[in-house]
């Protein structure tokens, strides 16, 4: 006589959207402590650049970031996108299977990366006065940052691995503390010494070197190496994961190389001058966007096994409650950043004054960006990253056309209308076809309320400071200070302190790795097989 069991009681729908939202709140918080720290010295960073090597130097600076940065993200081939779709999926240790995902993953990359490096540095004689502008450090410059691209595109990859088999702070750890408080230490050193473009570029790239290894020694536990598990991967293996991972290739191009591809642009045709004044632009705009790339890359993975499970409403409930966190710490961010460009800019330097256009411009779109949350992880993490493709070649090739257009006749402030087309066209596009692909609403009537309090609250404020004082620094701190008043006013009335002690509860608890609790019901090969199929229609 064969035993049965008798299934356990199944939970209802409403408390696991409960448990998901309460994981996806200790993740964010985790990963808004990171962006907020990496935002700082981030700025740091700009200042630092800025200050070091004026609106030329600074330029041809940028310049560079932005060859290594497109160049990386190309050369990984959207493996990092893969690693972070799939690793949750798989069970790690010397038992598992998601061991045998590295040389699907890396191997690719990696050899593609040291062929971009080698024909990079044969070609960085004639290519330096293009990309960078004039000047005898260019050539030097060019070649070290393009023999760099292997091992930038290397520490993606594993940082990706790292956010899968680690608890969210050792990603933290090191994409928002490592890197960004070291390089503008090293960026400094450069600087003060007078050591010039090349010596301050690699202060910028030896950071790299350095998470490389520490993520090296972090992936390996969690996944077995070492300790028996199989690395040899089955034909099956390179077949799925590259399915989903090349139409991933250029959308993880674009999107990482979306504000150089504009610094590029305006060095190409107006000159290193304006290309170093829309670089430093985009260092403000770009700040205010790590509050939603650290959500962004907290819940990745969870995203990845509800969407994984079929289990949609949790997903969408993830997203809008993340949404409504980015868009209340990001759109005060944007609002101060329209009004008073000029007193930001002043930081930089008076020179850099010339932005003040080009800032408002952008940080306007971006409340377009924040406003829609990260569609494009629902995409992704859905597996339907030819969707995301397309929306991100659309926003691209809005950016291109428009800025050759508008670049050569008004210099930053047309890049930065091309490129806050762009932005709205990408987001937009992303966002119709996440909300087909998940079948649920992505936005609710507490987002909205957020958005709308938050508008009207900034707007009221920076009103206020332009009235008293201008748009120069003086108004932007009277701004600053009636929303601190704003604020803690605002936090002693009954609603508010409710919602934030749910909140504080949400993120007390343990945070732990995707692949430590082990893999989803059934995420075994032909699961993910099936987790690939299209969902819903088209």
């Amino acid at each position: 006589m064969t035993a049965t069991t008798r299934p356990g009681p199944v939970p209802p729908a409403g408390a696991d959207r409960t448990a998901e939202t309460r994981r996806s709140a200790r993740s964010g918080a985790a990963g808004l402590a990171g962006a907020a720290t990496s935002g700082l010295f981030g700025f740091v960073l700009a200042v630092v650049i800025t200050r070091g090597y004026g609106t030329t130097g600074s330029g041809a600076f940028f310049a560079a970031i932005g060859v290594v940065t497109v160049a990386a993200a190309v050369c990984t081939l959207g493996a990092e996108t893969g690693l972070m779709w799939a690793l949750p999926r798989r069970r790690g240790g010397a038992g598992g299977d998601a061991a045998r995902l590295l040389p699907v993953a890396l191997v690719p990359p990696l050899l593609v990366a040291t062929a971009v490096a080698v024909a990079g540095v044969l070609a960085s004689g004639p290519l330096a006065p293009r990309l960078l502008g004039p000047g005898a450090a260019t050539g030097g410059l060019l070649a070290v940052t393009f023999a760099a691209v292997p091992v930038v595109a290397a520490m993606t990859l594993l940082l990706a691995a790292l956010r899968c088999v680690r608890p969210v702070r050792a990603y933290v750890g090191v994409q928002f503390l490592l890197l960004p408080v070291a390089r503008p230490a090293l960026v400094g050193a450069a600087a003060l010494t007078g050591a010039g473009l090349l010596a301050g570029m690699a202060g910028w790239l030896l950071p790299a070197a350095a998470a490389l290894l520490v993520c090296l020694a972090l992936v390996a536990g969690p996944l077995g190496v070492g300790r028996g598990a199989r690395l040899r991967p089955d034909p099956a293996d390179w077949r799925l994961f590259w399915r989903f991972a090349l139409p991933r290739a250029a959308s993880a191009a674009i999107d990482a190389g979306s504000m150089w591809v504009g610094v590029l642009l305006t060095s190409v045709l107006a000159g290193p001058a304006d290309a170093g004044v829309f670089g430093a632009v985009g260092r403000y705009v770009l700040a205010g966007q790590l509050a939603l790339q650290g959500l962004r890359v907290a819940v990745s993975p969870q995203l990845s096994r509800l969407l994984g499970r079929e289990e949609r409403a949790a997903a969408a409930a993830v997203h809008r409650q993340l949404t409504t966190w980015g868009l209340v710490l990001s759109w005060p961010v944007y609002l101060l950043l329209a009004v008073f460009g000029v007193a930001f800019l002043d930081l930089f330097g008076a020179e850099f004054r010339a932005g003040a256009a080009a800032m408002t411009v952008l940080a306007l779109a971006m409340l377009v960006n924040t406003g829609v949350g990260n569609v494009q992880s629902l995409l992704l993490m859905g597996g339907r990253s030819g969707l995301h493709l397309l929306a991100t070649l659309a926003g691209l090739l809005v950016t291109v056309s428009l800025g050759l257009w508008l670049i050569p006749g008004h210099g930053a402030t047309g890049a930065a209308l091309a490129w806050a087309a762009g932005i709205a066209t990408e987001n937009l596009a992303a966002y119709g076809c996440a909300r087909a692909v998940v079948g649920e609403p992505l936005l609710d009537a507490a987002t909205l309320r957020a958005a709308a309090i938050t508008a009207a609250g900034v707007g009221a404020a920076a009103g206020a400071g332009v009235l008293a004082a201008g748009r120069g620094l003086p108004g932007l701190v009277v701004a600053v200070a009636l929303l601190a008043a704003g604020a803690a006013g605002s936090s002693t009335l009954p609603r508010v302190r409710r919602g934030i002690r749910v909140t504080i509860r949400q993120i007390r608890g343990r945070d732990g790795a995707t692949l430590a609790a082990g893999p989803a019901p059934a995420a075994t090969k032909g699961r993910w097989r099936s987790s690939c199929r299209p969902s819903g229609t088209g």
